[in-house]
């Protein structure tokens, strides 16, 4: 994908600190959280699309199907936000969240177990795509912050003016997303995804799995050939848009080599163009106000329902 200053209608997403990378792969793209190119995949894909993948992935909120929902402009509870990320995890099956596990007597007799079963919401190749594409973000990527002894991948997320931080990881044993923010949903001072919220996520996750046996992500691909940058063919910071890809989507992926041993932990193999070095640990992942861009790039905002359960969980 060209990463390069995109406008659609009236809005114009930009990278982190301007800066733009020519062609990119989209393991690259991800690592790197290149808003240019999360906006045109959005417009290749349609809108419409990315809410029906969040939603089948187990997000519940009304999501407004907008370009600029690339970015994170329709808001979600840390609770399901989490959740999502945990067919990642387990090989493509979406959690039923619940509180209580199991209800037994004084006595160890089970009068509640809750382990009913999960519906597959991915296909294995893809869980394998994208658990090679999220590792990038731990290993060379945004959150270089979180890494730690297990095979782990997520994303860092960071809204305008660093109201909110997120950073959402999981192992293949454990998944879990951090938020940082202020009550009233002020700004705060210069807190981002990479930063804070990866290093909580880090403590925690060290903790979490101290003398559990370490255990590979699902899924063998690998990109072929390697994930690499080739040369920028458009000067940095350059005014010129890039025209909206045109590369048809919905192709069968790749099948996963049967014979591969799991992936083991590596970083990916990139190449910077044009002598740009990676977004510091602490960047910014998003540039964009909140709750939608001032610009006509969808449909009108939907006011969401506040229940108990959402106070109760941060919603």
């Amino acid at each position: 994908r060209n990463d390069a200053p995109i406008k659609i209608g009236k809005w114009t997403p930009t990278n982190y600190g301007g800066k733009y990378f020519g062609k990119v792969t989209l393991a690259t793209a991800l690592a790197k959280s290149l808003n240019s190119v999360a906006a045109q995949l959005t417009m290749e894909v349609g809108p419409d699309a990315v809410v029906e993948a969040a939603h089948r992935m187990g997000v519940e909120s009304d999501l407004t199907a907008n370009t600029s929902i690339a970015l994170g402009t329709s808001e979600v509870t840390p609770l399901e936000l989490t959740s999502a990320y945990v067919p990642f995890a387990n090989g493509g099956y979406r959690p039923d969240v619940h509180f209580i596990r199991r209800v037994t007597t004084a006595g160890g007799k089970v009068l509640y177990d809750n382990n009913g079963g999960a519906p597959r919401v991915i296909k294995p190749e893809i869980v394998g795509m994208m658990n090679s594409m999220m590792m990038g973000t731990v290993e060379i990527g945004t959150a270089r912050k979180a890494a730690f002894a297990w095979p782990a991948a997520g994303k860092t997320g960071t809204s305008q003016n660093s109201r909110d931080a997120w950073f959402i990881g999981y192992t293949a044993n454990l998944t879990t997303g951090v938020w940082f923010g202020n009550d009233d949903g002020g700004p705060m001072k210069k807190v981002t995804g990479g930063a804070l919220p990866a290093q909580a996520w880090h403590e925690f996750m060290v903790a979490a799995h101290e003398g559990v046996p370490v255990r590979p992500l699902p899924g063998t691909w690998r990109s072929t050939p390697a994930d690499t940058i080739v040369q920028d063919e458009l000067p940095p910071n350059t005014a010129q848009p890039a025209p909206v890809p045109s590369a048809s989507v919905g192709q069968s992926a790749p099948s996963a080599q049967k014979a591969s041993p799991p992936r083991a932990v590596r970083p990916a193999e990139t190449v910077d163009a044009g002598g740009f070095g990676m977004p510091g640990g602490g960047g910014t992942t998003a540039s964009i106000k909140r709750p939608v861009p001032p610009a006509d790039v969808g449909g009108p905002v939907k006011k969401r329902q506040t229940s108990i359960l959402d106070i109760l969980t941060g919603g």
